[in-house]
């Protein structure tokens, strides 16, 4: 999931061009970026790879790539990937290109989503030609009841974004039963899956009905989006179409997919990810503990995983709490700016503050000015 731009909606606050800290959610430290383990990999990597490695390419994307992903796929997050079944991508929104012609081309008009989620998604899906419909969300995620006619139904089961609540067990399984009894397809946006710190990791929802659901991931977050570089985990019978609309050659760059193919079979993504997780742990923690201590009425929630958390609010406050996190110096998003156009359900006035963006050096000083703007 990436942070939606700044200008794109008149609800959303003017922030500066360059806010001094910028607690949007949808990236991570990019500092961390580990830019000596990556060209180590990057070397290797090119050393050993044949001369054809740097063809047109596979169209599902390279081999390497795909062999190390299903294997790391199946080991941290419970998928059943076979390589032959995964797309490489360039970022889950081209992902999300491709797999809506693919829906438009079988008959699919209309696609689920949540009420609370991510608006480029929802545009990419309506430029499509496909009609999005909004799921109530609540403290069990996503309401699977009002699934109707959708063909389909874009969900963040493992921690819904933004509101941060994982899709509970009884929801999880009605919404395969309803993908088995309609054949309609799940897309699965697993965003942020590896980085939960309080519990065990939700497990993937691909792996209750690997034939009914595309399991999309990413590693913007677990590394940088500038690398472009995404994945699919597409059921049996949807792969061939798959990779007919999306042409005839891989679309994304041989050299980081083979930098990362030997990144992941090294364990040098799995170390980067561990030393990742006890950073943006402290920092979740000192989001908290900061928030006790000088502004105890707000209400925190979602903080057992991901890199954001959502900063309750009283009624009616959070354009006030936008302007004065402005006047700060503070690039922050409201709630609202998520909010399905059609959603039904009773607003809610929150923040949700990113907090894997600020380097390390600059978290307390976007801590302090984040307590000032709050009421």
């Amino acid at each position: 999931v990436a942070a939606p731009p700044a200008e794109a909606s008149a609800r959303r606050p003017r922030e500066p061009a360059r806010p001094l800290h910028d607690l949007r959610p949808g990236s991570p430290d990019l500092a961390s970026f580990p830019r000596v383990e990556w060209l180590r990999a990057a070397r290797r990597a090119v050393t050993a790879a044949p001369n054809e490695a740097f063809g047109y390419g596979d169209p599902r994307g390279h081999p390497e790539l795909r062999g190390a992903l299903s294997a790391y796929l199946a080991r941290a997050r419970g998928v059943r990937a076979a390589p032959d079944h995964l797309l490489i991508c360039g970022g889950v929104a081209h992902a999300l290109v491709v797999l809506a012609a693919v829906l438009r081309a079988r008959g699919v008009r209309t696609v689920a989503v949540e009420s609370y989620g991510l608006h480029v998604h929802r545009d990419l899906l309506e430029a499509a030609g496909l009609r999005t419909v909004p799921l109530p969300v609540d403290d069990r995620g996503a309401d699977p009841g009002a699934l109707t006619d959708a063909g389909a139904v874009l969900l963040t089961p493992a921690h819904q974004f933004p509101t941060g609540v994982p899709l509970h067990p009884d929801r999880r399984a009605a919404v395969v039963d309803w993908a088995r009894r309609t054949g309609a397809l799940i897309l699965e946006d697993d965003y942020d899956g590896e980085f939960r710190y309080d519990r065990q990791p939700v497990g993937a929802l691909q792996g209750l009905a690997p034939d009914h659901v595309v399991y999309l991931g990413t590693a913007s977050k677990s590394l940088a989006p500038g690398l472009r570089l995404a994945w699919a985990v597409l059921p049996p019978g949807l792969a061939d179409e798959i990779t007919a609309t999306r042409g005839g050659s891989d679309t994304c760059g041989v050299l980081e997919q083979l930098t990362l193919a030997e990144f992941l079979a090294s364990g040098a993504y799995d170390r980067h990810v561990r030393a990742s997780r006890l950073r943006y742990r402290r920092r979740r923690d000192a989001l908290v503990a900061a928030l006790a201590g000088r502004v105890p009425e707000v209400r925190i929630a979602g903080i057992a995983a991901g890199l954001h958390a959502v900063l309750g609010l009283p009624p009616g406050t959070e354009q006030q709490v936008l302007r004065s996190a402005a006047w700060q110096g503070l690039g922050l998003h409201g709630l609202s700016v998520f909010r399905h156009p059609r959603a039904t359900t009773d607003p809610l006035d929150a923040v949700v503050v990113g907090y894997g963006t600020p380097p390390d050096h600059a978290w307390t000083g976007a801590l302090d000015a984040l307590c000032r703007a709050l009421p």
